[in-house]
Parts: C-alpha cells; sequence; structure tokens
C-alpha cells in the first residue's frame, strides 16, 4: 500500500489554515465594527426588542401626572360651549394654572407652543400672563430649522441659557419662543425632537450647545428646578417605561377647576404636572422604541422620570461587544476545526449567542445598554462562512469517494462511506477480517467458439450486469473482473460481522441469476454455468497501483486460497465453501443455510488439505 488517494494529515493542516486566516479576517472586521461604532440598524432595532420586552414590568414615578388635551377633551360637549374649537383661548390654560396652583404641585411643565400672541383674543393671553406671574411655570422652546435667528446673548436670562469662556457673542439660532407672553415668564426648555439615523427617537436632549452656549432641555430645567441632579452629558439615553403614567384628560381637570368643591386636585398635589396634547389630531405623535406614534408629553415624562430616578441607560463599553465576538469566533473556530457534528457546532452558537442576548437583557433592568449585536452578526459570517466552506469540501469529498469507490460499491453503500471517519479508515491500507468470493464461468471457451466475439461480449455484459448487482445487493465490494470470472469481498471498506454469511447468501443467489439468465437468453446455453469459491480470513485492503491508476483491492494468502476454492469446484459444485466460512456463517443466529462436507482438497500453495463445503438452502 505505498499510494493512498486521501491523505488526513495534509487535508486537516489545509483546513486548520483556512480556519486561522478567516477567523483573523473576521476579528479585524469585529475590531472595526467596534472601534467605529455600531451598525444602527443591527444593535437599535435588538436593543429595542429587547427594551419592548423588559419595559413592560416598569412602572414611571408615582410623582409625574400628565394632564392629556386627549380627543375626548376636543370633542366634549361642555368643552365645545365653554372654549369653543381648538386652539382653545389661552385663558383656559391661565384657569387650569391658577386651579393647579391650589393644591401645591411640585412644578407645571407645559408641552405647548405658546409661539403666536393671540390677536384675536389679547384679553385671553393677558389672562395667561397674570397666572404665570403668580404662579411661573416651566414652558417649551424648540430650535427651528430654518427662519430669522435669534442672538442668543440678547435673550432674556430667564429661559436659562449659559455662556461657556469660549462662547461667541455674535452666536444666534432661529428659535420658537413662547412670544405670546411677556419675556420675563420665558422659563423655558428644549423639547427638539432628538432622533437616531433610522428616524427612531430614543435620545432626549439633556444641553443643547452651539458655538460656546447651551440651552437647557425641558427635562434639564424642571430637574434643576427641582434639584435633581442631572448629568453634564449632551443627551439621555431613554429607558421606557412599559407601565403608564399617571394621566388625567384635560376635560376632566377643565370642568373639576370650575366647581366650587374640586374633586381631582388632590391627585396633583406634591406631584410635577406636565399638561400636553395627546390627541392624534394635535399631531405632537414621534415615533420610539414602544411605537410609531408616541404622544410628545409621554416622551418629556419618560425624560424626567429618567432623571429623577436616575435609571436612564448608561452605554456599556464597546470592549465588552469585542469580548462577546471574540468569544463566538474563537469557538466556532475551534467546532469547525475539530469538526464537530454540525447539529452540535450549531446548537453550541445558538447557545452562547443566547446567552449573550440574555446577558444583555438582564444589563438592562441594571439600567446598562449592551449592544453586542453588530459583534453577533460579525460572528455569525464566520459561522457561515466556514460552514460553506466545510459544505465545499464536503461535497468535494463525496465526489471524490464516489469516483473512488464507484466502481466497487453499490451507491447506497458509497454514500454511508461519506462519513469523514468511516472514509478515512476505508482509504487507509489496512489488515482486516473480510470474505473473498471468486466467480468462474464454466464453458465459456467452447461458447466462444461457436459465436462471434461482439456476441461474446455482450452476452458477458448482460451476465456480469446480474451478477455485480447481486453482489451489490447484499453489501459486497467488487474487487475486479479477470476475463470471465469476478473477484468480489466482504468486511471492507466497511467492517460487518456477518461478512461470511453475506458473501454465502451473495453466491446462492447469484447461481439463482445464472438460472434465470440462461432462461432468459432461451438459447441452448447448457455449457454455460459457473464455479464460485468463497474463503474468510486476514487479508490487507486499500488501494493498490501507482499514481495514474490506483484499484481498490485485497491482497494475502485468504484472496489466493478463495481462487484455488474456486478452482476445486470443478466436478464437485457450483458452490464451494471452506470451513472458516462454513463456521462464521453458522455463528449466526439467522443461519438459513445448511453446508455439506464435500471432504478434503489439496490445493496448490497449501501442504495441508483444505476442507470445503457446498452451501445448501435449510429446509427444516
Amino acid at each position: 500500500m505505498t499510494h493512498s488517494p486521501v491523505t488526513p494529515q495534509p487535508a486537516a493542516a489545509r483546513r486548520h489554515a483556512f480556519l486561522l486566516w478567516a477567523g483573523a479576517a473576521f476579528v479585524a472586521v469585529l475590531a472595526a465594527v467596534v472601534a467605529l461604532g455600531p451598525i444602527t440598524l443591527v444593535d437599535e432595532r435588538f436593543s429595542d426588542v429587547l427594551h419592548r420586552q423588559e419595559a413592560r414590568t416598569r412602572v414611571p414615578p408615582d410623582s409625574i401626572v400628565l394632564i392629556d388635551i386627549d380627543q375626548r377633551s376636543l370633542e366634549d360637549p361642555q368643552m365645545l360651549e365653554l372654549l369653543g374649537n381648538w386652539p382653545w383661548p389661552r385663558a383656559a390654560h391661565g384657569e387650569i394654572v391658577e386651579y393647579l396652583a391650589r393644591f401645591g404641585p411640585r412644578a407645571i411643565v407645559f408641552d405647548l407652543i405658546f409661539s403666536e400672541p393671540d390677536v384675536f383674543r389679547p384679553h385671553s393671553d393677558a389672562h395667561f400672563a397674570t397666572a404665570l406671574e403668580s404662579y411661573p411655570v416651566l414652558l417649551p422652546l424648540v430650535v427651528a430649522s430654518d427662519g430669522n435667528a435669534s442672538p442668543l446673548a440678547a435673550l432674556a436670562p430667564v429661559m436659562g441659557l449659559s455662556a461657556g469662556p469660549d462662547a461667541d457673542p455674535a452666536a444666534a439660532l432661529p428659535l420658537i419662543a413662547p412670544k405670546a407672553l411677556p419675556p420675563h415668564l420665558w422659563r423655558t426648555g428644549l423639547i427638539n425632537f432628538l432622533e437616531d439615523d433610522d428616524g427612531l427617537g430614543r435620545r432626549y436632549w439633556l444641553h443643547y450647545r452651539h458655538r460656546g452656549w447651551t440651552l437647557p432641555s425641558l427635562p434639564t430645567r424642571t430637574a434643576n428646578e427641582l434639584g435633581i441632579p442631572v448629568p453634564e452629558d449632551e443627551s439621555l439615553r431613554l429607558h421606557w417605561y412599559g407601565q403608564p403614567f399617571k394621566r388625567i384628560s384635560y376635560r376632566d381637570a377643565y370642568l373639576d377647576s370650575l366647581g366650587e368643591h374640586p374633586q381631582l386636585g388632590v391627585r396633583f398635589a406634591g406631584r410635577t404636572v406636565i399638561i400636553g396634547a395627546a390627541a392624534p389630531g394635535l399631531h405632537d405623535l414621534r415615533p420610539t422604541p414602544l411605537s410609531a406614534s408616541t404622544p410628545g408629553p409621554m416622551i418629556l415624562a419618560t425624560a424626567l422620570g429618567n432623571l429623577e430616578n436616575g435609571d436612564w441607560l448608561r452605554p456599556v463599553s464597546g470592549g465588552y461587544d469585542f469580548l462577546a465576538g471574540l468569544v463566538l469566533l474563537t469557538m466556532t473556530g475551534i467546532a469547525f476545526a475539530r469538526q464537530w457534528n454540525p447539529a452540535a457546532t450549531a446548537a453550541a452558537f445558538l447557545t452562547v449567542s443566547l446567552a449573550i442576548v440574555l446577558a444583555a437583557a438582564a444589563l438592562l433592568r441594571v439600567n446598562l445598554l449592551w449592544q453586542p449585536f453588530s459583534a453577533l452578526l460579525v460572528a455569525l459570517g464566520y459561522y457561515f462562512t466556514a460552514g460553506l466552506w466545510s459544505w465545499l469540501r464536503e461535497r468535494r469529498r463525496r465526489e471524490h469517494t464516489v469516483q473512488m469507490f464507484g466502481r466497487f460499491l453499490d451507491p447506497t453503500v458509497v454514500a454511508t462511506l461519506s462519513d469523514t471517519g468511516q472514509m478515512a479508515e476505508a482509504t487507509a491500507g489496512r489488515k482486516s477480517e473480510i470474505t473473498v468470493l471468486f466467480s468462474d464461468i464454466r464453458g465459456f471457451t467452447t461458447l466462444s467458439e461457436t459465436r462471434e466475439p461482439e456476441e461474446i461480449v455482450a452476452l458477458l455484459n448482460r451476465y456480469f450486469d446480474r451478477q455485480v448487482e447481486v453482489i451489490f445487493e447484499h453489501g459486497g465490494t467488487l474487487d475486479k473482473f479477470i476475463g470471465d470470472a469476478i473477484m468480489a469481498f466482504w468486511g471492507a471498506p466497511m467492517a460487518r460481522a456477518d461478512h461470511a454469511y453475506a458473501a454465502v447468501l451473495a453466491a446462492m443467489a447469484m447461481v439463482e441469476q445464472l438460472e434465470a439468465f440462461r432462461q432468459e437468453i432461451g438459447e441452448d446455453l447448457a455449457g454455460f454455468d459457473v464455479g464460485i469459491g468463497i474463503h474468510s480470513g486476514a487479508a490487507v485492503v486499500g488501494f493498490l497501483g501507482s499514481k495514474r491508476r490506483l484499484d481498490y483491492t485485497a491482497i494475502g494468502d485468504t484472496v489466493n486460497l478463495a481462487s484455488r476454492i474456486e478452482g476445486a469446484t470443478k466436478g464437485r459444485a457450483r458452490v464451494l465453501v471452506s470451513e472458516s466460512t462454513r463456521d462464521a456463517c453458522l455463528a449466526q443466529n439467522d443461519c438459513k443455510v445448511d453446508f455439506v462436507d464435500m471432504g478434503e482438497v489439496t490445493v496448490k500453495g497449501r501442504h495441508q488439505p483444505v476442507r470445503l463445503f457446498e452451501p445448501r438452502w435449510r429446509t427444516r
């Protein structure tokens, strides 16, 4: 066995080299993803899914109450009679402020823009301003995308602007301010919607900085008024509350304010009250991870609640993303290098990935935002790359198996051999316990003298087709054709305990096929017969030949003796087996064959005579 078509060590080396180089490339990609920032569409959307699940159990602080200008408030007959259609006179808001002030709220915050005076009802604006003189409230401010820019240095100090050491005295911004009210009442905070690249709002401004100037957001301004610490970051990552805030319809609050004995006021005592639009027609709805139409006042309340509770989301260092991806890349490389079962590899990858996702979900409960999903995507890319490469390798190996064994074995056996371990074992030369069968045609010389060569070849091919089919059906390996003889063996390349019994059953079926063939031809083939010799023992099996031509064959004394037994069938029986073959058959529990002792025969190459037996179907 000097030549073998498969050399496992170089194949393993090639596999390891590919996985190493591919792994290094994906580690570089992972490092780039972590260093350059997360892939928003992947990280944010997956985080949103976890966040929505986690938010279901989160209860907002009891200290915040929303007064909603909802659809009911706009359509209620009493409200239409008292205030008319929207927009209502601002005196109504003044009455609400005076009503709330009686119960001692911590703060009153409007999430409504009062940007232009009411030229038709100036007394209404005046009423609102008088109410704010008595009880100052916090009002919204918007940085517009266009419009006339207002010099920041000239704005009222009450707006809470602060100038840094490098503040530009000429800095200006187009602002939508509460110009319906006198400037000394402009206790404002920014409410600009802060959206991410995918259009969803996940953060709220804390400090809007422009050329050395800083404008506080409305949550920041409110927190400062209440003595709540505010981080110096530009924005706050919102940690949503899935449970609803305390809410009261503006209609109920307003009608309650008109009564002599208000009933709802106790709900506002000691709480921060946010007044804003919740009705769909008022267009203060924004897309967030919770909903495509989240009311603006709820977003404001969430930001304020996060500041009050200190439970906004803090991002986890990207180093942990890299570590998670590296763990998966390493595990995947090891799995494919060691050729784990594909199902086990997939299960391990999914288990570790799921553990990472569950860890990210658990960290949300302690206000930590971990977004390892880009890293998981990189690891998944490596998994599919390695898997595709392994699949292509496996496909080439299967094709190679078919090329090598397709001539010798039944296709179903070739498919079974495609298993990696059995393939390596089958292609390596080794000593095996096998049963060898030789079948030779009797009367072939006489037959060839009476027929044309083309007819003889066609006849033999038809006969060989039948006999080879029998060998394959019984799990045998076709070794070769030697003229008009067939050599086959059982027990290799796939080991089997019943190789002797399978060979004997095949021999008896070959005799039956011979009879069927003779009847099918329908001509005088009385001289066309067969002799089959079978012997079981040890032999060396493997690929033998040169680099240009290799044959899968068996060599050794077992093969020689089987050939000699076939020669001894002349004048004795169609099928003869050795004593070792007989003993191996009778050891089978379901053996259906009896063996007739045909005596001892001295064969060429052996000093001791060989006892031979004829197999016959068991009749009892």
